[in-house]
């Protein structure tokens, strides 16, 4: 049997929309990706967003937007991809890695308030794998600090924790609608915010800091722009926001199957002894965008080498980014500087999660490792 690592969950709404767009004016940004950002801030209750190319750039906008950059530090995670440290280096800044949480992952609470010094200026937590940070516990810590805080929330659209979502206790939150997300359009994030006029800092540096953009240039009578500042080419085009909405639609409907399936795996995982599973936090709703193991840290690149001899698509999320050959050279980082990321990064393994995947697959998934495992 062959089980693919991920597939994406395009249909005939997706397709014709696109159309729709594809026969358009405006294939750059324009209406379409206007009307994502007003649905999108509704479902996450935020008061605005705004379309841009990546989370990446998502994190680096928002930081510059804040006015963090040259000499500031930003407290953040090593156990995440390497995007959220690399916005931080694009800002000017320096990232400060906090260890992370043994049973889920995610950044440690009771270790943010050691690592502030006179330089640090933001937090930036990720909600790895799809399970929000303790935010209320963060926040705490930011206003007391005087800190802005920017959340990583590549995985976690759907997030909730303490009946708090995503970016309602943040001054910014990125999110990630790469191939293998839960939304995707292929490339493509979103930035949500609570300040007015940060959205509009955020529109004019997404397109090079000019005052108008192509669509309000040419769709009335021509109007001059000007450039108050040297932004970036981040802009979400239409194309991408024609794929985004109809997902938005069915955002809630995948997450539920995305549950079926998550639950099919613990049937047949949750009471293995040579198996760990990252915790889901009580009061939270996780966005469950990863379903990942832990297994014996010898055992874990020979069980991936099987598994994928079984036709079973696997992944690593994530390798610590302070052990990275350039953060090792640039910041002088070593093996033991945060060993509860080094722990799970050595023995984590990440499984195919998505909402076509059917419980007979899932099944062979799980036969398969455990036959590997003995």
């Amino acid at each position: 049997m062959k089980v693919d690592f991920f597939r994406h969950n395009i249909t005939s709404a997706e397709r014709k929309a696109l159309d729709k767009t594809l026969r358009g004016l405006f294939i750059s940004t324009g209406d379409e990706v206007a009307t994502f950002e007003t649905k999108f801030a509704n479902y996450t209750a935020a008061p605005y967003a705004v379309g841009v190319t990546s989370a990446t750039a998502g994190l680096h906008l928002a930081l510059e937007s804040l006015g963090i950059g040259r000499g500031d530090e930003v407290i953040t995670s090593p156990m995440s991809f390497i995007a959220t440290s690399n916005s931080i280096l694009h800002a000017g800044a320096t990232p400060k890695f906090v260890d992370v949480e043994p049973d889920t992952g995610n950044i440690d609470v009771a270790n943010i308030e050691k690592a502030i010094t006179k330089k640090t200026k933001a937090i930036m937590p990720v909600h790895l794998y799809g399970q929000l940070c303790d935010m209320k516990s963060i926040s705490a810590i930011a206003k007391s600090a005087k800190l802005r805080i920017i959340e990583d929330a590549a995985h976690a659209v759907e997030a909730t924790r303490d009946g708090i979502k995503v970016g309602q206790l943040s001054d910014a939150a990125a999110f990630s609608f790469y191939a293998t997300k839960n939304m995707t359009s292929g490339e493509g994030g979103a930035i949500t915010v609570r300040s007015k006029r940060v959205r509009n800092i955020l529109r004019q540096s997404r397109s090079h800091g000019m005052t108008k953009d192509a669509a309000s240039r040419y769709q009335k009578k021509f109007q001059h722009y000007d450039m108050k500042f040297c932004g970036w080419k981040y802009n979400m085009s239409n194309i991408q926001a024609a794929l985004l909405l109809p997902q938005l639609e069915r955002v809630e409907k995948n997450l539920r199957l995305r549950q079926k399936a998550w639950d099919v795996y613990l049937k047949h995982l949750s009471d293995v002894p040579k198996i760990g599973l990252p915790k889901i936090v009580a009061g939270s709703r996780s966005a469950l965008h990863l379903f990942t193991v832990w297994v014996s840290p010898k055992k874990r690149n020979s069980i991936l080498t099987e598994l994928e001899s079984a036709g079973i698509g696997v992944a690593i999320n994530f390798r610590p980014i302070h052990l990275m050959s350039f953060y090792r050279k640039r910041f002088g980082f070593r093996k033991g500087d945060f060993p509860v990321a080094e722990n799970i990064g050595n023995k984590v393994i990440t499984l195919p999660l998505y909402p076509t995947l059917k419980p007979g697959q899932i099944k062979y998934v799980c036969d398969t490792l455990k036959s590997l495992l003995g």
